[in-house]
């Protein structure tokens, strides 16, 4: 049943990943899948059948309605290394209230789109991916929590091995939580954003501001952030903007240090992979040169777009500009190296990857990150967790997190 979050695939992916298994939380998630390829994605059929088949997966026992309040411990283990965090749920006046801090811009499309998801299957389907500084505390518990046989434990088509225990005494939990100041989004800004709306939705619907019921809570796993792995989130251009390759590199030559080399990957911050005419470069910038106490404009994003995207190629903002495209750091520098040797793009740019610290700050400076600036591996996976609107709320005593109903 467990599956792929529903924004890492599309249509045709998740049909073909759900073929033939009714159990994939896919049709609950990527419900577009179980109608006509011509039904428009927002089309209110769409929702209603996300809405019928979780139904039939509850009808049918697939999921099982926890009859306590519980934390839970998830684990996910890629490539030898793991990382454990805590499933509860967090509160939509947290997250109003920047207790639960963002970095990134959300799109209205995409949050009026989960927003609906929300409110009409009545229930948070998928978790949202937050982090938080590292606690003594509950590096202990969490490492104390795991001693016991797992829930859940297996390992999906990609590799990534997925373990789960209970934690039915909550009270440690919610006592350890209490001294942490802050979660930050990593992954899943449309789905808190969404979740926030709905629950705004239904309280208005009580009349009053302030009233409190589950929908006030929303689901998320929160992990430490030594823990965490970013990968880099990659550039590819269609055009040198009327420069040959000769006089691109050149240009390049006046922003830093640039020289040919057999290895794509930047050693470091402040370094860049450049792949045209079938070779790779490496352009270093000048430490002096990079401000070091902004975090915004010290990431290499902001620089490259600084320095070379917009100057040297003419691209404006690379929200809209459809001659730089992405490419996730799963990937990796071989897909980089396909696209522009397969003549659809000339250039491609390796990025050294964004650091949790430097996410941390600037959320906390109440800033803004470029698009496409961080890809988080392993991806949590749909269907393990589902969290219920209809339930009356267990009053915790803290707000970071409550346990799951």
């Amino acid at each position: 049943m467990a599956s792929p979050p529903y924004d890492v695939v599309t249509r045709d992916e998740a049909a073909r990943l759900a073929q033939g298994n009714p159990l994939s939380f896919l049709h609950v998630g990527r419900s577009d899948i179980d109608l006509s390829p011509d039904v428009d994605p927002h089309d209110p059929r769409v929702y209603a059948t996300a809405r019928s088949n979780l139904d039939r997966l509850m009808r049918d026992g697939v999921l099982v309605h926890d009859a306590r309040p519980a934390f839970y411990l998830y684990q996910l283990t890629m490539h030898g290394r793991s990382q454990l965090g805590v499933v509860g749920c967090v509160h939509i006046d947290d997250y109003a209230a920047d207790v639960i801090r963002k970095h990134e811009k959300t799109r209205k499309d995409k949050e009026d789109d989960r927003t609906r998801h929300v409110l009409t299957l009545n229930a948070n389907a998928e978790p949202v991916f937050l982090t938080f500084r590292d606690d003594p505390r509950l590096a202990q518990r969490l490492a104390q929590g795991t001693r016991g046989p797992a829930l859940y434990d297996f390992m999906a088509p990609d590799g990534v091995r997925h373990q789960v225990w209970e934690a039915s005494d909550t009270a440690p939990w919610v006592e350890a939580f209490a001294t942490v100041p802050h979660a930050y989004v990593a992954d899943g800004h449309h789905r808190c954003a969404s979740a926030w709306r709905a629950g705004e939705e239904i309280r208005a619907q009580h009349g009053e501001p302030g009233a409190e019921g589950e929908y006030a809570w929303f689901l998320a796993v929160l992990f430490p952030a030594s823990q965490l792995r970013i990968l880099p989130y990659h550039r590819v251009v269609r055009d040198l903007n009327r420069l040959s390759p000769e006089q691109f590199l050149e240009r390049l030559g006046e922003v830093g240090w640039v020289e040919p080399v057999a290895d794509p990957e930047p050693p470091g911050p402040g370094s860049f992979g450049w792949y045209l005419n079938g070779r790779w470069y490496r352009l270093t910038l000048d430490r002096a040169t990079i401000p070091s106490n902004d975090p915004i404009r010290s990431l290499d994003a902001v620089l490259l777009e600084e320095r070379i995207l917009g100057p040297i190629l003419g691209i404006g903002d690379i929200r809209t500009d459809n001659r730089v495209d992405f490419v996730g750091g799963i990937r990796g520098t071989p897909e980089l190296q396909r696209r522009v040797d397969s003549g659809e793009m000339a250039l491609a740019v390796a990025l050294y990857p964004v650091t949790v610290e430097q996410l941390m700050a600037v959320s906390d400076a109440g800033q803004i990150m470029p698009p496409k600036t961080t890809w988080f591996e392993p991806k949590l996976r749909s269907g393990l967790f589902v969290h219920s609107l209809d339930e009356p709320v267990q009053s915790p005593p803290s707000r970071l997190p409550s346990p799951v109903l």
